[in-house]
């Protein structure tokens, strides 16, 4: 059985150190600050860019690089790989397209070539969680075809909710009206958020106040995970550089399932851009979505 390697791209928001440990190839997606553009190793720090955007700085955000992307794929080709690509959804970005158009021309241009494109319809850590099942399931011995076939079949049970801080943020990106903006600042609305089933971000609700934002994405989390509530696998707490909201977070999810398997990280700038800082969120595995 051929080996293959895992490659994403930078939105799937996994941890340094796994993406090191587990070898997964890395294609960037893009953001713009003040004339400046950030991708691959040149990078602000997750601090560095949210106190930007609590300045005033408004970023911009590209999609992945076609030159990049193919250089990428071309690579592990070349050293005898079969290759699985693991998107972020389609329906937020154009990079899934790219990565798609740049896997056909490096297969077209290479016999035997062998690259799978999955659009996991997710985002942030929802989507580095089917890298992770992924990883774990390469380590069991099974094929670039069975699990492609698993994810597949079970992509849409990784879920997303989420909360802002900031309304003006999802305004800027068209996600509310500014009048909604406006007013839901004014009375402190929070809105709740979900990754749906075509992989576009949707409302599920209103809250007032932060910690009632909190404490109902773990409510909707617990109505939501069905028979996985009792297979202890990892929760994902994704934040805009907020680390105390996202352990009160944390604390709330161990008090309502007993667990301790969960992975706190930040979101990258490219979503960033458009959630803006104080974004927090929850990926779990979940019998819908």
């Amino acid at each position: 059985m051929k080996e293959f390697v895992i490659t994403t791209d930078s939105n799937s928001d996994l941890l340094p150190s796994y993406i090191k440990e587990k070898n997964i190839g890395i294609i960037s997606h893009y953001y713009d600050l003040e004339g400046i553009t950030y991708g691959e190793d040149h990078l602000l720090s997750a601090k560095e860019f949210y106190d930007k955007m609590r300045a005033g700085v408004m970023p911009t955000t590209m999609a992945s690089n076609p030159a990049v992307i193919r250089e990428t794929f071309q690579k592990y080709v070349s050293e005898g790989y079969d290759v699985l690509h693991i998107s972020f959804s389609s329906a937020l970005s154009g990079g899934c397209n790219n990565v798609m158009v740049g896997a056909k021309e490096v297969c077209e241009e290479n016999e035997g070539a062998k690259i799978i494109v999955i659009d996991t319809l997710n985002v942030s850590l929802g989507q580095g969680m089917v890298i992770m099942k992924a990883a774990a399931m390469r380590e069991q011995g099974k094929s670039i075809d069975e699990v492609a076939a698993w994810i597949e079949e079970h992509k849409l049970e990784f879920c997303v909710q989420f909360t802002v801080d900031d309304l003006h943020h999802l305004h800027r990106g068209g996600r509310v009206s500014k009048a909604t903006a406006i007013v839901g600042s004014m009375i402190n609305i929070k809105p709740i958020l979900v990754v749906n089933n075509e992989g576009q971000l949707v409302s599920n609700g209103t809250t007032r106040g932060r910690k009632k934002s909190l404490a109902t994405l773990v409510d909707n989390m617990l109505s939501t995970m069905g028979k996985y509530k009792n297979e202890n696998n990892v929760i994902c707490v994704v934040h805009g550089d907020v680390e105390e909201d996202a352990n009160f977070l944390v604390n709330l999810i161990k008090e309502k399932l007993h667990t301790d398997d969960i992975i706190v990280n930040t979101v990258s700038p490219s979503i960033g851009a458009h959630s803006g800082p104080g974004a927090i969120g929850i990926c779990y595995m979940g019998e819908h979505r």
